[in-house]
């Protein structure tokens, strides 16, 4: 067996014998040999004579020897120094073994190091060439010491995985690379929204990998997030990003060359995989110009949580009674209400309480905030319309105006864009997320008013029927809201 071989085997031995509590603690996910491969391929070559290297959170090293493989074929002369970090002393044997593997190769050095990488990394004067990592993924606790250090230091983020990724950034020299693999998640929401403007501030993306399928990179660790591998060089914005797909960490990739601005943008930063998705970015910028609050709109999430609120929902209809509507009354993109679910369909309770989980009566957008299996689509949207007001589940978005229902033709035509192909297919571009956040809606593009208008005239009964109006209505630009 070579290098990376050794190192695969040591990766299934320790997981093997991982305590699984310790595991989640940890937010330990083993980087399999495949995509080790994959990480390490994204790294560019040193034009020098050294090259000074940094994996935190090393567990059992397959990282580091997946890249000191790579280097040492193409480079054999290259002298090469390694920094280690890893917390858990239970990995400590099998990474020593990895680093020794590599030591005896010739021209290299290696430090393991038993510490707290957050910590170590706020402390330490040490700065590196490449910083190779494959972050853990936990949440950091409010008011945790982590936090606290972390915030001191201009670093908010909400989850292990982000902290890691910029510290990484921190500690390598001007020109330095850094690749990580990690949930996809800071791309797009309020919750990474600091994080994501201070990364692309500090460093250009130059190259990204991402899998089609969700769950098998990791498929041996159990974790199911849609991962993502990103380059990015400190100090340096490149004019093009090399994107790279693949089903998943075993098959080949295809790649392609895209324009750095339709990769990062203030807001967030597209994955456009394929020559559909680029389209479908350039089609949106193109076309959507507005965003709800530039409309005058909100988008918020329903406000009735049922198992917080089960003495307040009922099966049959109830005197004082209002409709309680959830996703299941979403449907095709029209709601139906009574449909005789099996969940309650009826809300009641003090008029206290009620005023804060009633909408007034008025027209409304629903947005399902979780697609079911047997939809084809991502976003699904229908208008709800009553007089009466009405209580929304909390797995429903809705989009008012100030607390109070739409303009009818306004809601209609909102549904009828969300419904449409050019929306779906740009979400899943925007997105990693597999459900639909009021925080996505919110930073995402829409109509003017004057074209929603436009499209509340639609014929909704089939997919072709919406998409060819919303070319129709979108495609001369009309900006008056």
């Amino acid at each position: 067996m070579n290098l990376l071989d050794r190192a695969e085997a040591r990766r299934r031995d320790a997981l093997a014998e991982l305590n699984p509590d310790e595991q989640a603690a940890f937010g330990q996910y083993f980087t399999p040999v495949q995509a080790a491969r994959i990480i390490a391929g994204l790294a560019r070559l040193p034009v020098g004579e050294s090259a000074s290297i940094l994996d935190p959170g090393a567990g059992t090293g397959i990282l580091t020897a997946a890249l000191v493989q790579r280097l040492r074929e193409a480079r054999p002369d290259l002298r090469i120094a390694i920094v280690a970090v890893e917390l858990d002393t239970s990995l400590h044997a099998a990474l020593r073994e990895t680093l020794d593997d590599m030591e005896s190769l010739g021209g290299i050095t290696t430090q393991l190091l038993d510490a707290d990488f957050l910590a170590w990394a706020l402390e330490t004067e040490q700065r590196f060439d490449l910083v190779i990592q494959n972050p853990p993924y936990a949440k950091l606790r409010t008011g945790s010491e982590a936090q606290v250090r972390l915030r001191a230091s201009g670093i908010d983020v909400p989850n292990v995985y982000a902290a890691f990724m910029a510290l990484g950034l921190r500690l390598l020299r001007h020109g330095g690379q850094q690749v990580a693999i990690t949930p996809r998640s800071w791309m797009n929401g309020t919750y990474y929204s600091a994080f994501r403007r201070e990364f692309v501030q500090a460093a250009g993306i130059d190259s990204m990998h991402t899998f089609e399928s969700r769950s098998k990179v990791f498929g041996d660790t159990g974790v199911l997030q849609e991962a993502i591998v990103v380059s990015a060089t400190v100090g340096q914005t490149p004019h093009t990003v090399v994107v790279h797909t693949s089903h998943d960490h075993r098959e080949d990739a295809t790649s392609r060359t895209v324009s750095y601005e339709d990769v990062v943008t203030a807001d967030f930063i597209h994955v456009p995989a394929t020559e559909k998705d680029a389209e479908a970015v350039a089609w949106m910028t193109s076309h959507a110009t507005h965003t709800l609050a530039e409309l005058g709109l909100t988008v918020s999430t329903g406000r009735v949580v049922d198992f917080r609120s089960r003495d307040m929902l009922h099966h049959e209809s109830v005197p004082g009674g209002y409709p309680m509507v959830s996703a299941t009354h979403v449907r095709g993109g029209v709601t139906r209400h009574p449909v005789g679910a099996k969940k309650p369909e009826w809300f009641h309770t003090d008029p206290i309480t009620a005023a804060k989980l009633l909408v007034p009566g008025g027209t409304y957008v629903l947005i399902k905030r979780f697609s079911a299996k047997e939809e084809r689509r991502r976003v699904v949207a229908a208008v709800w319309q009553s007089s009466r007001p009405a209580a929304f589940d909390n797995k429903l978005n809705f989009i008012h105006q100030g607390g109070q229902g739409l303009d009818e033709q306004v809601a209609r035509g909102l549904a009828v864009y969300l419904n449409s192909s050019r929306l779906d297919d740009y979400f899943r571009v925007f997105s990693g997320h597999t459900q639909v956040n009021a925080t996505d809606l919110r930073q995402m593009r829409f109509p003017s008013l004057a074209q929603l208008r436009e499209l509340a005239h639609a014929d909704t009964t089939d997919q072709a029927s919406i998409d060819a109006a919303t070319e129709a209505a979108l495609g001369s630009v009309k900006s008056a809201a």
